[in-house]
């Protein structure tokens, strides 16, 4: 996933977000419809007569919410669940006691809400995640949000003496920036992607997670002699693929390959990287190393059969923990590893891995109370709620912090050991939340979908990828973005 928002299939009717989700990633459901692009091009994001009146801004109430006024949330209900919402709706409603806040939870965000954006009557806050996750791009493009630097500018709702702002891990403000200045999403989710692995398995067959391809494929063999696949993925949203295999795109040829990537550059997909990991992956497949039928599961069926030892590595971001809760063994020791390399000769070291923003909270324009709907965000980022989410659903939060105190479940303790190992070495492609479509249907399952179950050779993949993103270059109807 959006990210990432990068999982969810709301066809499936489980599961997480992905992003572009994670998101959701993908049912395959294309992301806004026609009709919803034209209706955001013609209603646009001017106020409506029925919005709440501002209130008196004080210490206690910084954004000058009005103290009566009701307020709507709507939550995507996946991995994540929704009892952390509603834990910091209950907050909100205890500060504004005159209020009662209609929260509710869906995996259908687009059907659900696209009549009302249609309509001009939008949710004050919206977790717009999971398969059925409104195109971002499209909805800023249109006017349709509220630029969130008076949330990020406000006072942080444990230390008046920091802005909100100054709380958050690293990147997640420039995640919300889509084209320059303004604070269109507010990412809650800090997720970690990589390869997830039972470090009770790996210890069995005598092994060290690999570093080099050459090592990975001795483990595979390990594993394959004991009657193991090395891997396994989220066949039918092979847009999986990519949490780890553009990091390990990244490691080979440098960030500045998966920049390419993002800005649409001519012949990006063409750099020797790429080839290199597009041909290790098809090894995996080439010798056997892929977990047979993998192509036809879904990222439940695949993630279960992983938990159940059929395979030993399965490419995935950090909420598989919490969404995998009921079929992972207690003994598991779930781990994650930054990719595996190619060889020495790589750009970055060992570690680099991807980290980002995942499940992504937007203010519609027409929210009829938008300052409701920042301070709920402003709630859910002080030190309490984010140590609530972490502490129920495994995964960190936007919140520099808020895991003092916290038994580290075995995923998240492993998440942030990767997270330190990696430094300054964090990479951040934002092909999913810029091109969602691009990301989930043409790169996932047409190009890497289609090689990893053979039926194209890396060459073709990659021939086909490039075309596709030269012709999301050329459309003009598309918004497209750069690296800053």
């Amino acid at each position: 996933m959006g990210s990432t928002s990068a999982e969810n299939h709301g066809t499936e009717g489980v599961g997480r977000r992905d992003l572009i989700k994670r998101s959701a990633a993908l049912g395959l459901i294309s992301v806004p419809t026609t009709s919803f692009l034209s209706a955001c091009a013609s209603s646009g994001g001017d106020d409506s007569g029925d919005k709440a009146k501002a209130g008196k801004k004080t210490a206690k109430n910084p954004l000058g919410v009005n103290d009566t006024a009701g307020m709507e949330f709507v939550l995507f209900d996946g991995g994540f669940g929704k009892e952390y919402a509603e834990d910091a709706v209950k907050i909100y409603e205890k500060n504004f006691p005159k209020v009662k806040v209609k929260f509710s939870a869906t995996q259908k965000i687009q059907s659900t809400l696209q009549p009302r954006f249609n309509q001009g009557t939008p949710p004050d806050l919206i977790d717009n995640s999971g398969a059925e996750q409104m195109d971002m791009g499209v909805l800023a493009g249109k006017k349709q949000l509220t630029d969130l630097t008076p949330l990020l500018d406000a006072p942080s709702y444990d230390d008046p003496a920091k802005k909100v702002r100054d709380t958050l891990r690293p990147g997640i403000v420039e995640m919300g920036q889509l084209d320059g200045d303004p604070v269109w999403i507010m990412y809650y989710a800090y997720t970690v992607y990589g390869v997830w692995y039972s470090q009770k398995a790996l210890d069995s067959l005598d092994a060290t997670y690999p570093e080099t391809w050459d090592q990975m494929l001795a483990v595979c063999e390990k594993a394959k002699k004991k009657g193991m696949a090395g891997w396994t993925y989220a066949g039918k949203y092979p847009y999986y693929l990519p949490f780890s295999l553009y990091p390990m795109i990244g490691k080979v040829g440098g960030a500045e390959v998966l920049d390419a990537i993002d800005n649409l550059e001519p012949n990006a997909w063409k750099h020797p990287a790429v080839k290199a990991c597009f041909e290790a992956y098809y090894e995996l497949f080439k010798k056997g190393y892929v977990l047979k039928g993998t192509p036809g599961l879904d990222h439940i069926q695949s993630q279960t059969a992983w938990a159940q030892g059929k395979a030993l590595f399965i490419p995935n971001g950090s909420w598989v923990e919490n969404e995998s809760a009921n079929v992972i063994p207690k003994d598991f020791s779930l781990a994650v590893s930054a990719p595996t390399g190619i060889d020495s000769s790589d750009k970055m070291p060992f570690g680099a891995i991807w980290a980002s923003g995942g499940e992504p909270f937007i203010v519609p324009a027409r929210a009829k109370n938008a300052e409701g709907g920042m301070e709920q965000l402003r709630v859910m980022l002080s030190e309490a709620s984010s140590k609530n989410f972490t502490s129920k659903v495994k995964s960190l939060t936007a919140f520099n912090g808020g895991t003092d105190g916290i038994t580290l479940t075995p995923g998240l303790k492993s998440g942030v050991a990767a997270l330190e190992k990696a430094g300054d070495n964090v990479l951040n492609p934002r092909m999913q939340d810029w091109y969602v479509q691009l990301q989930k249907e043409k790169i996932g399952v047409s190009g890497l979908g289609e090689m990893m179950a053979g039926r194209l050779t890396p060459a073709e993949a990659i021939k086909k990828i490039q075309a596709y993103a030269d012709e999301t270059a050329k459309d003009s109807s598309i918004k497209h973005y750069k690296h800053q």
